[in-house]
């Protein structure tokens, strides 16, 4: 594994993720619900003129789509899951999950199924992929590993 770019803070995580999609038609995250959500909405913004859909958990079944609104990038309507790229989000991957990554490899194929590009990203916090060892089990084509720095100031 080699580190192709680094970048800092939100901005950075948007513009590394959009640099990846290049040429996907319908992108699909799959992540947790409530802890995910939001960074599939948040990645969503930079890629809202394609199809999106998020996954919860790992039910194909209750697919989402992700839409832009007037309040932003929100969950929507039910929709197929299917796409070019699937979005493989680090909450999944956090012990209390109780998600295995065999499980999680078996839906990111059949999201991927019928697709001629077939692109597999992962997005986690603090090497989460990394330390529970989902990259060894996965074949992800990239991976966006953050960290983040929290400071409280007393003003």
């Amino acid at each position: 594994m080699a580190i192709i770019n680094t970048s800092q803070g939100v901005g950075g995580i948007l513009n590394s993720f959009k640099g990846l999609i290049e040429g996907a038609e319908k992108i699909t995250f799959i992540g947790t619900p409530g802890f995910c959500t939001p960074f599939a909405e948040l990645l969503g913004f930079v890629a809202r003129d394609r199809k999106l859909a998020f996954i919860p958990n790992l039910d194909f079944e209750k697919a989402r789509s992700i839409a832009m609104t007037p309040a932003g990038m929100q969950l929507g309507e039910h929709t197929d899951a299917h796409a070019d790229v699937v979005v493989l989000l680090g909450g999944l991957s956090m012990p209390k999950s109780g998600i295995l990554p065999e499980k999680a490899k078996e839906i990111a194929s059949k999201v991927l199924e019928n697709s001629g590009k077939r692109k597999i990203i992962g997005l986690c916090f603090q090497s989460m992929f990394m330390q529970q060892k989902w990259d060894e089990i996965i074949n992800f084509d990239y991976i966006i590993n953050a960290d983040l720095a929290v400071e409280i100031l007393d003003v």
